[in-house]
């Protein structure tokens, strides 16, 4: 009896693993777990050179345009090629604004911070998708359109 189920175990175990694998909810849209799924396709960026409205408050800008292969380590910054203070006149770009010259002791510097550096920390770019989850968001602007109308007092 004791060797019958010392053997039975392991059989038991694989089979509970097999029906909790079958059960499990993920998000892998029902590819097995032990499948590599295959990859959404990569979005297309916007890429009309339009500054896009801020949705809040201190949000950093969004990049208009494609950044594939640019450049951006601890040797060079090829936004800065447009971006720089020396570059819009000839670009157009908008210049990078004069916060990232401010370093963390709030001194201004003659070049960029290096806690500023690095765009896309903080800039991304627009891809063209569909949204995954809804959204509801009514910008500041607007809330305050809303407060400023009348109330219908019904009255």
């Amino acid at each position: 009896m004791k060797g019958y189920l010392f053997l039975s175990l392991p059989a038991l175990i694989v089979v509970t693993g097999v029906v909790a694998q079958e059960q499990m909810a993920t998000f892998r849209q029902g590819t097995p777990l032990h499948e590599n799924a295959t990859p959404p396709a990569i979005a297309k960026v916007n890429n009309s050179d339009l500054r896009q409205t801020r949705n809040y408050p201190e949000q950093p800008p969004l990049i208009p345009h494609k950044i594939d292969g640019y450049q951006i380590d601890v040797h060079v910054n090829q936004c800065l090629q447009c971006h720089s203070r020396a570059a819009t006149e000839v670009s157009q770009a908008p210049m990078v604004s004069i916060t990232h010259f401010m370093n963390r002791e709030n001194q201004f510097l003659t070049s960029i911070t290096p806690r500023r550096y690095f765009c896309n920390q903080c800039h991304v770019t627009q891809g063209q998708v569909r949204e995954l989850v809804g959204n509801q968001f009514i910008d500041v602007d607007t809330v305050l359109d809303i407060a400023r109308q009348p109330q219908d007092g019904g009255d």
